[in-house]
């Protein structure tokens, strides 16, 4: 069964296409923003999920403060459209950077981050480039094993290190504790405080991350910010988290039903350029929300493989479903641009103005 709005956009735009409700965009931004400032954290949203400056705006507007990215390229799009206080959550290498960290830092406030000396031995050259000392936050694993220094001690070293550094500054710690590690976090952040100290130095600046953690937001002592990103449109992810439910989960691909060609399976017009290869670790490929029971089992690139032996009903050839994709964040880098709904009512397009930065 397609819904009328359904029709209108496959009308008007044709399928796959990304959709977005504004009316739920503006809930998820209002919830967080009082979740954090009940937990009395800041809200530094990654952009990293909608790559629009005009939904950066929107959250700056609701309270937030400054942005996170994780990409030169989307700090630069951000910068471009006026955005200040822009934090990159990501170790930064190489002359070429470093020229486009200056620029950025001369026209907005910029924090980098770092997790060995290779990376702060190149930070001053952008820290001269832009004629003002550079802020730089030291990154620490507390159970992830991404990025991130492993002890404390290594933590307070980066710091001297920082503050040593000719036209650097040392900002604070930005950690990403695992769902269930936030007492490890404590831990970690509590001896490396006191290591700080006995040298003098304070972390002004004290970093958590993601939407899978905002059950945990405020629980770290000392944190100043949280930088949640996924929570503007959520996705499956979230909704398996905890942290989001359907209701909560703001973008969905609009896919036709193409082929009907066995009783129990079916091609969707959605494969992997649309949906992504990752499933985040659920069964299937996204959740449709008019067959709830079936199955997007695998995907080519152009096709969604439908498995339909569990669904109780079944769409026929024509049909244009609601898909709530697993990991929207990839989705959304795929698209140029994303449809813009409120309630039956389409309201114009929003470019994904910094996808595909890939550096």
């Amino acid at each position: 069964m397609t819904t009328p709005l359904a029709a209108k956009i496959a009308r008007e735009y044709g399928t796959p296409a990304a959709v977005i409700d504004m009316d739920r965009v503006e809930h998820n931004i209002a919830r967080i923003q009082a979740a954090c400032d009940a937990a009395g954290v800041a809200n530094r949203p990654h952009i990293k999920t909608h790559k629009s400056p005009m939904l950066a705006r929107m959250q700056a507007a609701a309270g937030a403060k400054g942005i996170t990215c994780q990409k030169i390229g989307e700090a630069e799009v951000m910068a471009n459209a006026g955005i200040d206080d822009i934090l990159i959550s990501y170790n930064l290498i190489g002359e070429e950077k470093m020229a486009r960290l200056g620029a950025l830092q001369a026209k907005a406030h910029m924090t980098v981050a770092a997790d060995n000396s290779t990376v702060i031995s190149g930070l001053p050259q952008a820290a001269a480039a832009s004629g003002r000392p550079l802020s730089v936050v030291v990154e620490c694993d507390t159970g992830r094993k991404r990025a991130g220094v492993e002890t404390p001690a290594e933590a307070v070293a980066l710091a001297r290190e920082i503050a040593s550094s000719k036209g650097l500054l040392f900002a604070g710690f930005m950690l990403y504790p695992t769902e269930s590690g936030w007492a490890e976090a404590q831990k970690f952040y509590d001896e490396a405080l006191a290591g700080l100290r006995a040298h003098g130095l304070d972390a002004a600046m004290v970093s958590t991350g993601g939407t899978p953690n905002l059950k945990n937001v405020g629980k770290l002592k000392g944190a100043t910010e949280h930088r949640p990103g996924t929570y503007i449109y959520n996705d499956r992810m979230q909704v398996a988290a905890g942290v989001a439910g359907w209701d909560d989960c703001a973008l969905h691909i609009y896919s036709t039903v193409v082929s009907r060609a066995g009783p129990d399976r079916g091609i969707l017009d959605a494969g992997s350029k649309t949906l992504t290869s990752d499933t985040g670790g659920l069964d299937g490929h996204g959740l449709i929300l008019e067959h709830p029971e079936a199955r997007i089992a695998r995907f080519a690139e152009e096709h969604g493989f439908l498995d339909l032996t569990r669904s109780n009903t079944r769409p026929v050839v024509g049909d244009v479903v609601r898909i709530v994709p697993n990991h929207v964040c990839v989705v959304v880098n795929m698209m140029d641009e994303v449809v813009m709904v409120r309630g039956d009512e389409i309201i114009g397009t929003l470019a994904v103005a910094a996808r595909g930065k890939l550096r």
